[in-house]
């Protein structure tokens, strides 16, 4: 059974949903660059992930940050496993592995199916498979060809962009991914909805 990612969790409210309802991650958006919506201070992600039932893997996600930077919270305990949403080359990965001991996660933002062969070959430890946008890094809520994606992948993947209650059966279905990564989708008026959230876990784990 595919494992369920809610990402973007803001406030304690998040929390509390997904507290009830245990995806088996929640991602916090984390940036020195302060430029994404979604995104929480480190101070705020720390108080959540403390409120976080331990059940649930807090991942942080960043987008072409200094190695330091997610040390340093990997330090204080505040996350789970590291995901890197941006262009992080192989040898950003070797040297951010020497500096924290948790699982990596490197997205891949999919134009054609040689990226994520590509991919395979990078020494993290899983991957994410998100559509590629011209003007922006994931978070555009529009699926990619999931085609493009090889019927035996070497490496254990999320599968996000464009997941919705519509077709996150037929996501599994097709692709098998190891987790299913959901944000706007299970939004209303830009937070959390209890009611979408619990559809697509009902979904998934119905499955």
């Amino acid at each position: 059974m595919s494992r369920i990612k809610i990402c973007g969790m803001q406030r304690i409210e998040d929390i509390e949903i997904v507290n009830e309802l245990l995806p088996d991650y929640v991602g916090f958006i984390m940036s020195v660059q302060n430029k994404f919506r979604r995104q929480v201070t480190v101070e705020n992600a720390k108080a959540l992930s403390q409120k976080l039932n331990p059940d649930i893997k807090a991942v942080g996600v960043f987008v072409d940050e200094p190695v330091e930077f997610i040390r340093n919270i990997c330090s204080e305990g505040i996350i789970d496993l590291v995901q890197l949403h941006g262009h992080e080359d192989n040898d950003y990965i070797n040297a951010l592995a020497k500096n924290v001991k948790i699982p990596i996660i490197k997205a891949v933002h999919v134009k054609n199916a040689n990226d994520i062969t590509e991919a395979e070959n990078l020494d993290c430890d899983y991957l994410l498979l998100d559509t590629a946008y011209k003007d922006k890094i994931g978070g555009g809520g529009q699926r990619f060809n999931w085609n493009l994606i090889p019927k035996n992948a070497s490496k254990p993947f999320f599968l996000a962009g464009g997941l919705s209650a519509e077709n996150i059966k037929q996501a599994i279905e097709t692709v098998n991914p190891y987790a299913v990564d959901l944000s706007s989708s299970v939004e209303t008026g830009g937070y959390k909805d209890r009611k979408k959230v619990r559809e697509v876990i009902d979904i998934v784990r119905r499955m």
